[in-house]
């Protein structure tokens, strides 16, 4: 059973590869089963669809965002910490996954059905976390009077770009990039 599992794990890897390279629907199951070595109908011992792959990259990576950013939100520091942590957070998400985020932002849409939905419900809830610290540093006036809808817009709008041009090993860190960002969005927000 151990190398069913690690087959899968495999076989998940390579898909995500080949989704972010060359998207969702330009891959095929041929290209999956060609980049992992086994024949297409061999595939499907170990899936039942293209789908299933990419159902469970997405929600792993769903998980993965909501996971980093829970503690955060419930964490008893003033906004603007909460919102440097977040966008911290978020950018260590995209380091440790960018295959897996790169399908994430732009394939999630191709899922059908109640896939689509559980997925699209937890981006909800991932966007609420973020909309909790906007409100509470509204609230305490810590941040000025904001349209918390675009300011999420603008903190998620650069934060989600990152994956485009961020490279691990590059000249700036995640966390450099984080803070960054930050200084320069609490530079409007900040009242």
């Amino acid at each position: 059973m151990m190398a069913r599992v690690g087959r899968r794990e495999e076989i998940l890897a390579i898909a995500c590869r080949l989704f972010s390279q060359k998207g969702y629907h330009g891959t095929t199951i041929r290209d999956i089963s060609e980049a992992c070595g086994i024949l297409s109908g061999s595939l499907y011992a170990h899936i039942n669809t293209k789908e299933d792959l990419l159902f469970e990259i997405t929600d792993r990576g769903a998980e993965a965002f909501l996971g980093s950013l829970e503690p955060i939100v419930k964490s008893g520091k003033i906004a603007s910490q909460k919102l440097r942590e977040a966008v911290k957070a978020h950018m260590h998400v995209i380091e440790a996954n960018l295959e897996a985020a790169t399908v994430f932002f732009h394939e999630w849409k191709a899922l059908t059905g109640d896939r689509y939905e559980q997925i699209r419900k937890k981006r909800d809830s991932y966007e609420r976390l973020w909309a909790a610290i906007l409100e509470e540093g509204i609230k305490s006036g810590e941040f000025k009077q904001l349209d918390e809808k675009l300011a999420r817009l603008l903190v998620l709008s650069v934060a989600n770009w990152t994956y485009q041009w961020y490279r691990p090993g590059g000249k700036l860190k995640a966390d450099e990039v984080a803070d960054r960002f930050v200084e320069m969005i609490l530079i409007g927000f900040q009242a």
